[in-house]
């Protein structure tokens, strides 16, 4: 199983960002898929996910209403679309996949693959 994340920027305040998530070693189209991040000196925390058929999404509190997770089954991708960005919207965004469509929809993340990708890096600051 492997991630790699890309698309990560340093940004104003208010600013977007889209990020990519480009996945291999499993069969994409059967797992609901997440967005995590990292703050520094924080624990990961869950940010988004979306469901196995890409019909529901549910997003933490924290970003609702400015973040939109979407998938590309052909590509084996998950985005994040990112909009009105804040300084504590820093940190690193990983994705992986969960175990659920449940998982998603009860905002209890539950993420599958022990083996993270890299990552990468948004930084909100004027």
């Amino acid at each position: 199983v492997q991630f790699v994340e890309s698309g990560g920027n340093l940004v104003q305040p208010g600013g977007s960002l889209r990020l990519s998530c480009v996945t291999s070693g499993f069969i994409f189209s059967n797992y609901a898929m997440s967005w995590y991040r990292q703050a520094p000196g924080k624990e990961r925390e869950w940010v988004a996910g979306i469901t196995t058929e890409g019909r529901r999404t549910n997003y933490a509190d924290s970003v609702k209403g400015r973040f939109r997770i979407s998938r590309d089954r052909p590509e084996k991708a998950v985005y994040l679309e990112m909009n009105s960005l804040k300084p504590e919207d820093t940190g690193v965004y990983y994705c992986n996949m969960e175990r659920s469509d449940r998982n998603v929809l009860v905002a209890r993340p539950d993420a599958l693959s022990q083996n993270w990708g890299q990552g990468t890096q948004v930084t909100v600051s004027s």
